[in-house]
């Protein structure tokens, strides 16, 4: 099998769902990160979309301090875990399995949007997609974060995206607030706190 397919195939829903079944799915901590407590903290609930929301820790987390949440991811086994958790939470939150380039359903702006890993992880050539989506669901005045890894080779492809890529992708439309680069298990990341005037 080529290394072009088997990176599609690693990008994919596909992909995914394997892993999800396998429950091989390391990214999947169960745990909100400080970062987004912090940004809870300081700010008045409103309407929250978490994209790539896996099985829902960050929705439950946001729907328990008062935000009216939406969760998007392409895995149907991700969602359904989700739907499960916030039940046996007693949470009303909306999820959908659905592609992030392709957000058509979702009609009324968010004031707060929240992506952990989704973009670092797609394809560069449908990035676009994401981020018209994305500006066209931010209310003026909404905070965007975005926690990405940055480019390292895997499996023999580029995953993450740089900070200029981020820029460059978001720059026309949101203005950058803060940058934090890190590391996770080794690896380079970034935290991003965008927002739409």
């Amino acid at each position: 099998m080529c290394s072009g397919w088997l990176d599609f195939l690693r990008r994919s829903r596909w992909g995914f769902e394997w892993r999800y079944l396998r429950g091989k799915t390391p990214w999947d901590t169960n745990i909100t990160p400080p970062e987004v407590m912090e940004f809870i903290g300081q700010h008045a609930p409103g309407r929250a979309l978490d994209l790539g929301c896996g099985t829902g820790t960050n929705a439950i987390t946001l729907a328990r301090r008062g935000w009216d949440v939406t969760g998007v991811d392409f895995s149907g086994k991700a969602i359904r875990m989700a739907a499960d958790k916030a039940k046996s939470a007693g949470l009303e939150i909306r999820f959908i399995q659905a592609d992030v380039t392709d957000l058509s359903m979702l009609r009324d702006p968010y004031d707060y949007v929240l992506d952990i890993g989704c973009l670092s992880g797609m394809a560069p050539e449908a990035r676009g997609k994401y981020a018209s989506q994305l500006v066209r669901l931010l209310k003026p005045g909404g905070w965007y974060m975005l926690y990405a890894w940055l480019p390292r080779q895997w499996r023999g492809s580029t995953w993450g995206i740089s900070p200029e890529e981020v820029e460059a992708l978001l720059g026309p439309a949101l203005v950058k607030v803060r940058e934090v680069i890190g590391e996770e298990r080794g690896f380079a990341s970034a935290w991003y706190w965008f927002r739409k005037f």
